[in-house]
């Protein structure tokens, strides 16, 4: 998998690291178990600060999606037998009424934001 960020992004680069990790799990590129570069070399590599690649991780890690073994490195974690151990359902709907304000101030529908959230989540399988 390669992670790539975009450096004149408004959005963070270590979301965009996370974001990046999330949707290679979600793509099915990465799987539990499976290293992750370590800091120092994705840093290198982006060309971007270590403590940047760090916070992601740490970010990942906090969401579950990551675990971290110290000098070991960082591991995709195993997906836990019940999906909703992960994102609850609370914690989803939180997540989806603020795209849906979001989406709303910019002029979209509710058809519309419907619509996009079927065509990403079809995007999954």
């Amino acid at each position: 998998m390669v992670i790539t960020v975009d450096k004149l992004s408004e959005t963070p680069l270590y979301l965009q690291l996370r974001n990046s990790v999330i949707a290679g799990i979600a793509a099915g590129e990465l799987h539990p178990g499976d290293a992750l570069p370590s800091v120092r070399s994705l840093a290198e590599d982006l060309g971007i600060n270590l403590h940047t690649v760090n916070k992601a991780y740490a970010t990942l890690r906090d969401e579950g999606y990551v675990i971290m073994l110290g000098r070991r490195g960082a591991y995709v974690a195993d997906v836990p037998a019940d999906p909703a151990a992960g994102m609850g359902e609370a914690d989803l709907t939180e997540a989806l009424t603020k795209l849906a304000t979001e989406f709303k101030a910019s002029g979209g529908t509710q058809d519309a934001f419907i619509a996009a959230a079927k065509r990403a989540a079809a995007n999954l399988d």
